[in-house]
């Protein structure tokens, strides 16, 4: 086991993948059903692992903000909804670190269309704060160190050793649910390596928003 949570064999079989997809790729996940989104690299087949489906009701939403703040999903949402973004560790994870960079450069859109943006992991909220303030990254991170979040929307890798540092994490995901509590849309990759493409999620945003009411 690698210190990503792959094999050696994983990992070299993604040799030469780029990390952001392109967009009309991620449009594709976020249409597909929550059986087909299910598929994920793993050290081994997780076709069965169950996540949680868009046009569903979003499951409860428990954790810890950086600051140490209990927070649920009323507590994160915006006007009309909140991105959800699943992320393995921003502790030793390099891809996980690039894609919360990049986050921070689609957060005003994210506000305009009345969306907050929200990345979890199961990282402890004093590391998360520190790699918020080191990075001047200024959405909302949230920490879930006993998964109870990760488990409710069927995102725990199971392929992991039970009692690993690794135990816990999520599937690399980004859930979108609007403000009333339903699953608009789950953005899923093949592999840990990958994350749907940043820009796009403002765009899907505001195909969700058709016929939302406008922020104030």
């Amino acid at each position: 086991m690698s210190e990503h949570g792959t094999d050696t064999a994983t990992m070299s079989s993604k040799k030469g993948s780029p990390m952001i997809r392109p967009l009309i790729a991620a449009s594709v996940l976020f249409l597909a059903s929550g059986a087909a989104m299910a598929h994920e690299h793993g050290d081994k087949d997780t076709s069965d692992m169950i996540c949680v489906e868009a046009g569903t009701m979003a499951p409860t939403v428990a954790a810890v903000t950086a600051a140490g703040e209990q927070v649920d999903f009323a507590g994160i949402t915006g006007e009309n909804g909140a991105v959800l973004v699943f992320s393995r560790s921003l502790d030793w994870c390099p891809f996980c670190k690039a894609q919360a960079l990049e986050l921070e450069t689609v957060k005003a859109d994210l506000e305009a269309a009345g969306w907050t943006l929200n990345l979890i992991t199961y990282d402890t909220p004093e590391i998360l704060a520190d790699f918020a303030s080191e990075s001047t990254l200024t959405y909302t991170f949230l920490s879930d160190t006993n998964s109870a979040t990760i488990d409710a929307f069927g995102l725990r890798n199971t392929d992991v050793n039970a009692g690993s540092r690794f135990d816990g994490i999520p599937h690399p995901a980004i859930v979108y649910i609007k403000a009333d509590g339903e699953v608009a849309g789950v953005q899923k990759e093949e592999g840990y390596r990958d994350r749907p493409p940043t820009e796009g999620i403002p765009q899907l945003v505001s195909l969700i928003n058709q016929g939302a009411p406008t922020p104030q």
